[in-house]
């Protein structure tokens, strides 16, 4: 969506001068054209001394930085990119499968089946590959070394 590219735009730009992700709270004071048309955001904006206790998904929006590890990537990749924003300001688009597979340690000419949701729901339920190696290993080495 053309207005999710805006925002994109503006949270990349944000994270690269303030080395942090933006929140709603730093959209409604500067760009408050760009706020979505939730709930959440809706209650944020309202003068309210109590708006930072009922305004829930306050981060949705996560650029992924490149001196900063990568947020868990998980399901809800699926149903938007709005937690996995591509760090570059001149790309201006949320992660594509093979960024996230990646990110999970998935090797690069690992197949994911199925239309495009389907296969980042692929990539988000996947347990990562080296940490499932890590668990393997240690569970192999236990049963290794028991007598029985």
């Amino acid at each position: 969506m053309v207005s999710d590219l805006a925002r994109y735009s503006s949270y990349a730009e944000f994270t690269e001068n303030n080395e942090r992700n933006a929140t709603l709270h730093d959209l409604a004071l500067k760009h408050r054209d760009l706020m979505p048309d939730h709930k959440s955001a809706q209650l944020l904006l309202k003068d309210s001394a109590n708006k930072k206790k009922v305004a829930k998904y306050v981060d949705r929006f996560k650029v992924q930085r490149w001196d900063q590890p990568a947020t868990t990537i998980t399901a809800h990749i699926s149903k938007d990119g709005h937690a996995f924003i591509h760090p570059s300001l001149v790309q201006n688009r949320s992660l594509t499968v093979r960024e996230a597979a990646r990110l999970q340690s998935f090797p690069d000419d690992y197949a994911f089946c199925g239309p495009r949701t389907e296969q980042f729901r692929q990539v988000g339920n996947a347990v990562p590959v080296i940490l499932a190696r890590a668990i393997a290993t240690g569970i192999k080495k236990v049963l290794e070394s028991s007598d029985g």
